[in-house]
């Protein structure tokens, strides 16, 4: 029992030497135990040989085996990580040897100076050296003295957090805790495992988020190259026309001018001809004029034929005015049915993202009138007494739908035939809903308005006007929270009215109606939300009735 009981310790496989765990462990003669090492080292520089501990004399050097079972039994106190070693470069030396010195194997913090195996043998066997700190061996030992008193910085003082001596520690930290190094240095050693702990934790987290930002960095790669992709077959299908356009007019212009150029060649082929023929012409004049033949002169002279009369021969210009518009105007209505085409289809897409959307009552200026479906909003003709609660806007006639969103995407379509004025799109649950406020981004809408049944603009950072080619008499509104998009649409026609892009979503978003004030009678319609059928639907009603044509 007493030998199931019995626990080996550390200290039992410390070498005397250098204080740390038996590294290759050998035994003197004497029985006292070392690191093969740190003996040989130590004899190599003792003659005769000596053991450090009990100083018996070895006039022959003994001859030194590793203890296998020793060795097997340190290896279980000696760390699982070694400590760093030094490189060649970095090696303390002994500051007592002279002449070459050797490698420190300790450095004292009492006497602060480092020491080899021999020069260390007092601090093994001095009884009053015993007692004196030995570290691993380290250099510039003057800095762990106090500069003001020459003393040991052995304490801490924890209200300062600076290591004293002990004339400090009387002098200026009288009052403070003060505790020795050794103590602070095992106090803090415990909250290692905490620290490393806390590391850790916060390594992963940043390894996370650094996944997190490959990640969106890896989606939006992905989104610019299909928006890229998508861009690339609109931009050409655009190209396409103009193109084409530009063609069909060059061949219109060449078209006009070969016949004027063809009649011009002609011409200028017909007088250079007689050109050529009036210079010979000209010659037998030079040579009529030496002749005294009085018959042949005669003869010759009427000989000569008259010229060509070129009066009024001329070429005729074409008009080439109007061309360019013709081409433009053509060209202009190819790409507006190419247009077209996209717009569908990006309404198509954003028309997949439709929601059921319903008024919230409780948010509604006491002047409107919510159906009781709370489809429809209307400007009513009083003011009702209603609880005047913070969600309710009492300044503007305005209402919030009862939906709110905070991500994703999601589309309406809004009835608006019939009025004259209206304000439409989406806002952030922090508005103001009691005072005055300019619809605008910056303070948190993101709407289109009609004024006066014709005059519509966009309440962006500055007032847009927007130039319409037609009433939309239902308007569709689109939001990608995410992306940071509101597109409102005129359905009939899916032409954009106004897209707010680089939005900067940080708040609910809920949707914004505004009827407006009845205008005696002429804006008393109603804003509606529409039914939107199932586009899956409509295309598989729209495949079986073509069937069935078929």
């Amino acid at each position: 029992m007493a030998a199931s009981s019995y626990r080996l310790s550390q200290d039992q496989f410390v070498c005397p030497i250098c204080l740390d765990v038996l590294t290759e462990p050998v035994a003197t003669p004497c029985g006292h135990n070392f690191c093969k090492s740190c003996i040989t080292q130590h004899w190599a520089v003792n003659i005769p040989c000596r053991c450090p501990m009990c100083k018996e004399v070895f006039y022959t050097r003994p001859e030194l085996r590793v203890n296998t079972l020793i060795s097997q039994m340190a290896a279980q106190f000696r760390p699982t990580q070694p400590e760093p070693t030094r490189g060649a470069a970095e090696e303390v030396s002994c500051d007592v040897c002279t002449g070459t010195k050797l490698g420190a194997l300790k450095s004292c913090l009492v006497c602060l100076a480092s020491y080899c195996g021999t020069h260390l043998e007092p601090h093994l066997t001095v009884l009053g050296l015993k007692k004196h700190q030995l570290i691993h061996p380290v250099e510039n030992l003057q800095v762990r003295m106090c500069v003001k008193h020459y003393k040991p910085l052995e304490l801490y003082c924890k209200m300062d957090q600076v290591c004293v001596c002990m004339l400090c520690m009387v002098l200026d930290h009288q009052t403070h805790n003060v505790v020795p190094v050794k103590t602070e240095y095992e106090e803090k050693l415990t909250e290692l495992d905490e620290k490393e702990a806390e590391l850790q934790q916060m390594i992963q987290k940043r390894e996370a988020m650094i996944g997190q930002l490959k990640h969106s960095v890896e989606v939006s790669y992905e989104s610019a190259n299909r928006e890229k992709e998508q861009g690339l077959q609109v931009f050409a299908a655009l190209k396409e026309p103009i193109d084409r356009g530009l063609a069909e007019f060059i061949e219109t212009i060449d078209n006009k001018h070969r016949p004027i150029e063809k009649q011009a060649k002609g011409l200028v082929a017909d007088l250079e001809q007689e050109m050529f023929d009036l210079k010979k012409k000209s010659e037998k004049l030079k040579q009529l004029s030496c002749s005294e033949d009085h018959f042949q002169f005669l003869q010759t002279f009427w000989s000569i034929e008259e010229a060509k009369d070129w009066t009024g021969v001329s070429v005729r210009q074409p008009s080439y005015k109007g061309t360019v518009a013709a081409a433009v105007a053509e060209l202009e209505e190819e790409l507006s049915k190419e247009m077209q085409v996209f717009f569908e289809a990006e309404l198509k897409t954003a028309q997949q993202y439709a929601t059921n959307v319903t008024l919230d009552p409780e948010t509604a200026n006491p002047w409107l009138v919510v159906s009781d479906d709370r489809k429809q909003v209307t400007f009513g003709d009083v003011n009702k007494n209603l609880p005047d609660n913070p969600k309710r806007f009492s300044y503007y006639a305005s209402v919030f739908s009862k939906n709110s969103f905070s991500s994703g995407r999601f589309y309406l379509e809004v009835l608006v035939e019939g009025k004259t004025k209206w304000d439409l799109g989406v806002a952030s649950e922090s508005v103001d809903r009691k005072g005055q406020v300019t619809l605008s981004p910056l303070n948190g809408y993101w709407t289109v308005s009609l004024r006066n049944g014709n005059e519509y603009k966009a309440f962006a950072e500055t007032r847009v006007r927007l130039r319409l080619k037609s009433v939309p008499k239902k308007v569709g509104v689109f939001v990608d929270y995410e992306d940071g998009l509101v597109s409102l649409y005129d359905v009939d026609t899916a032409a954009v009215l106004y897209s707010f892009t680089g939005c900067s979503f940080t708040d609910k978003l809920f949707v914004f109606f505004n009827p407006c004030s009845s205008d005696g009678g002429r804006n008393s319609a109603p804003l509606v939300l529409c039914p939107i059928q199932n586009l899956q639907l409509k295309q598989l009603y729209s495949r079986i009735k073509s069937g069935i044509n078929n």
